[in-house]
């Protein structure tokens, strides 16, 4: 059997479930306030009961935190606000133990300005790590250091140019993000080879794959050509001359054969903001040998105004829909998805595309987990995510921890917009809103520490969490975990085909998975009001008289022929009024 189909063989990851933990927000251990690897330790029986498989660490390597660890000083060891290695070998052992699979976040697009790569890069023109970063001098005719003397036009993610001038040697060095990362200049073979030692280094100590962040930014036009300038901004877009630049597959195979070959049952999760469905297959096709799955970023930017995403839009109803079922046909022949709504990146989904308000919370949050997890692609979990957690309400600019939140409040205000408007523009959009600490009881701290949180605990822990959700069979949890027992229990909810079926109505959501005799119907009502779906004749009497398998209505479950939870009803009449939030799984197989 060659290495391609082993791969085929053993694709386990089609039928799992991933958790992402954010350690810093997740449990904190000695009472510092910053949650750690030791708490996570004290939290495992809560994701073994939740039924995931694989858990997703966000980094916990050296890092000065100028992005909550997404900025590396130290590949190989552990930053002490979480722990030692001692820690997280004991951690992976504990995971291990518990049959599931851990997969590090991998962060080599750009390091921090304290790693010691850019450290000894800095130093001199002549170093001999110089051309392990991206080094320019000022735009010729322009005075070093100069407003606009930037060597492109570019803007960063984080707001402001993608070029900081170093007064000692008289250069640029081009950081796509913050100040503090630095990107790393992948064209040099010595930068790729000592990538890929480290990497090696982590799987040979036990860990299950990676999480590659943004990882289609590392091929860059060695051009380095100005990017357009977007209507109402004064810096360029350099998307177009850094995302999925000319060298990237390349590299991707290439890691592939230096890092994954030989070594089956890993997971290897691409990053893509602003990937296509053409490309994503490209990234996903089993006989290129790149990785297994992409994060694509469409899905999530829906809500983004023309402006920016601090200037959000109202989706139209069916919107999401429409989208992600794009995503589903192109990705139907080749290719695998990640299926998320949430991760440390992104708002609450509940907040953002359902309702929060007291009559709809638990509706909307469990009827956007039945539509997502039933779909193709693997579903990841983000932390809090299971219990409906929603956006923070940040009341002041000071209560922001975020980079790029505060970047851009400086940005917007001293652009002239009061502080009253560029507050209203972060609260439902901040990254912030996933990373308070994850509500566990409903303690002032939420059970996450004994101190003073990081972050401020969302006030309405006091009755959204853990403890108040455990074994109510009504609860957010519970329908989270019944979803993940139907994955593991149906074949056709990772195998099957996905097919849209047409309820006549925008606001529902409906969709066929078929896997020989196997077969699903899933209907959703994403909207705040009653809907009744229409559905074609030949459609009613194809699911007449089927199985409910999965009801988001308070009191049911998931039913006992799939061994996943309570008994349900069966003969569901699709042409009743569905009510807001509605989710309905009916299952047949003949």
């Amino acid at each position: 059997m060659s290495e391609q189909d082993l791969v085929q063989d053993y694709a386990w990851w089609k039928s799992a479930v991933v958790y992402q933990i954010y350690p810093r927000s997740f449990q904190d251990s000695n009472g510092d306030g910053i949650g750690d690897l030791r708490g996570i330790l004290q939290r495992l029986d809560h994701l073994q009961h939740l039924g995931v498989d694989v858990i997703w660490l966000s980094p916990v390597y050296g890092s000065p935190q100028a992005d909550n660890g997404y900025d590396i000083s130290d590949y190989q060891d552990i930053d002490p606000a979480f722990g030692s290695l001692a820690d997280f070998d004991e951690l992976l052992a504990a995971v291990h133990a518990r049959g599931l699979k851990l997969v590090m976040d991998l962060v080599v697009n750009h390091t921090s300005d304290e790693h010691p790569w850019f450290v000894e890069s800095r130093s001199s023109v002549d170093s001999p790590k110089r051309d392990w970063y991206w080094w320019r001098p000022a735009r010729e005719g322009h005075e070093p250091g100069a407003p606009g003397a930037e060597p492109t036009n570019w803007e960063s993610f984080f707001s402001g140019p993608t070029w900081e001038f170093d007064e000692a040697s008289g250069e640029y060095y081009l950081h796509l993000f913050d100040r503090k990362q630095p990107d790393l200049n992948w064209e040099n073979p010595e930068v790729r080879q000592a990538v890929h030692a480290m990497m090696r280094w982590w799987l040979d100590r036990g860990v299950d794959g990676f999480r590659m962040d943004v990882i289609n930014l590392i091929s860059k036009d060695i051009t380095l050509p100005d990017g357009a300038v977007p209507a109402g901004r004064t810096l360029g877009d350099g998307f177009p001359h850094y995302g999925a630049g000319p060298r990237l597959h390349e590299f991707l195979q290439e890691m592939h054969r230096e890092v994954f070959a030989g070594r089956p049952g890993l997971l290897t999760v691409a990053e893509t903001p602003g990937v296509t469905t053409d490309e994503a297959v490209l990234f996903t096709d089993p006989a290129r040998r790149e990785v297994d799955m992409v994060f694509q970023f469409e899905h999530v930017g829906l809500d983004h105004g023309p402006v920016s995403k601090f200037h959000p839009r109202t989706l139209r109803p069916g919107e999401l829909a429409a989208n992600l079922t794009h995503w589903q046909e192109a990705l139907a022949d080749t290719g695998w998805n990640s299926l998320y709504l949430e991760n440390h990146d992104q708002a609450r989904s509940v907040s953002r595309f359902g309702d929060d308000s007291p009559a709809h919370w638990r509706d909307s949050a469990t009827a956007l987990a039945t539509m997502l997890h039933l779909q193709r692609g693997t579903p990841y979990v983000y932390q809090g995510e299971e219990l409906g957690m929603t956006n923070a309400p940040f009341a002041a600019i000071a209560d922001h921890r975020d980079v790029e939140t505060l970047n851009w409040y400086d940005e917007a205000v001293a652009a002239g917009s009061s502080p009253a408007e560029a507050l209203l523009g972060i609260a439902s959009v901040s990254r912030d809103n996933a990373r308070t600490p994850v509500q566990w009881n409903g303690s002032e701290t939420a059970g996450f520490t004994t101190g003073e949180p990081w972050i401020a605990v969302n006030p309405n822990a006091s009755w959204l969490n853990a403890a108040a959700q455990e074994g109510d069979p009504a609860s957010v949890l519970e329908h989270y975990r019944a979803l993940i027992r139907l994955r593991h229990a149906l074949p056709v909810v990772a195998e099957g085909s996905f097919e849209r079926v047409d309820a006549e109505d925008a606001a529902v959501f409906a969709f066929e998975r078929v896997l020989d005799r196997e077969r699903l119907l899933v209907v959703c009502n994403l909207s705040s009001e009653a809907r009744t779906p229409r559905f074609a004749p030949a459609t009613l009497v194809r699911w007449d008289g089927a199985s409910v398998l999965l009801d988001n209505a308070a009191g049911r479950g998931v039913s006992a022929g799939t061994g996943a939870g309570t008994a349900g009803a069966s003969g569901f009449d699709l042409g009743a009024e569905l009510a807001p939030w509605r989710a309905v799984v009916l299952g047949v197989n003949r």
